[in-house]
């Protein structure tokens, strides 16, 4: 049985298929999924699948760094009300991303560090995005680290040192289909952390591993992501299912 620790299914991208998507992923065992908000526009949607099936999917919140804009405060009022009505199991999606634009970067600081601080207070997870930020991340995390902070730096393409700093910190680290490409070094990293650290997900619809790799991600292809990680070990993939799923629902209380 498989966790896929991040995916976007309650997405436009799905309104389709939807059922048949979540029908394939329950046939490939996938047995919990993780849903991290995107901004107040998703919160509905979120919630509305979660309302669904809610032995399957489990809610986050969070304002994700690329919808930190100007009017970023209010989001997060709109959020934090959100906090106080329904069930969630973690803070997320948060984070620091300087590829689409480093002209909020001093926003998505304050925006990161505020989520943060919701975290700390109701003893809850943060899943972290980060992408061409690893140090600013890391730097502004380590200000307001405490030791019960805990959570996962969500679809990680670092080096092994920076995989070292996140394990240092108690943290786990998100492999998704980014593992199968074969531009990317992930895999020699990742061959070097023991699984006890990781999480598998998809962040579907987005980075479909190989053979899909440009088309739509489901969650049903953590598997493929599974599969790889257990190549790499050179162990079998029930045990990386297994380990990973644990890893989770440790983290997430699910």
């Amino acid at each position: 049985m498989f966790v896929d620790s991040h995916s976007h299914i309650y997405s436009s991208d799905f309104s389709l298929d939807r059922d048949e998507v979540i029908t394939r992923a329950l046939e490939a065992g996938v047995e919990r999924i993780v849903l991290p908000n995107i901004d107040s526009s998703s919160v509905k949607p979120l919630l509305d699948l979660t309302d669904t099936l809610p032995g399957l999917f489990f809610p986050l919140l969070g304002l994700h760094p690329t919808s930190v804009k100007e009017d970023f405060r209010k989001e997060l009022l709109i959020l934090e009300y959100w906090l106080g009505k329904r069930k969630f199991y973690g803070i997320g999606e948060i984070g620091i991303d300087l590829f689409w634009d480093k002209s909020f970067l001093e926003e998505q600081i304050e925006a990161f560090t505020t989520q943060i601080g919701w975290a700390k207070s109701r003893n809850f997870p943060i899943v972290i995005h980060v992408r061409d930020s690893f140090d600013e991340t890391m730097e502004q995390l380590r200000k307001v680290y405490t030791p019960e902070l805990r959570g996962v730096f969500h679809s990680f393409t670092g080096n092994l040192e920076q995989a070292e700093q996140i394990i240092e910190l108690g943290f786990k680290i998100g492999i998704n289909g980014i593992i199968t490409f074969k531009n990317s070094d992930l895999g020699e990293t990742v061959k070097q952390i023991d699984p006890r650290h990781l999480l598998i997900e998809t962040d579907s619809p987005w980075l479909a591993p190989v053979p899909y790799r440009g088309k739509r991600n489901e969650c049903s292809y953590v598997v493929i992501v599974a599969n790889k990680i257990a190549e790499l070990h050179q162990t079998s993939v029930e045990k990386i299912a297994e380990v990973t799923s644990q890893n989770a629902k440790e983290l997430f209380g699910l």
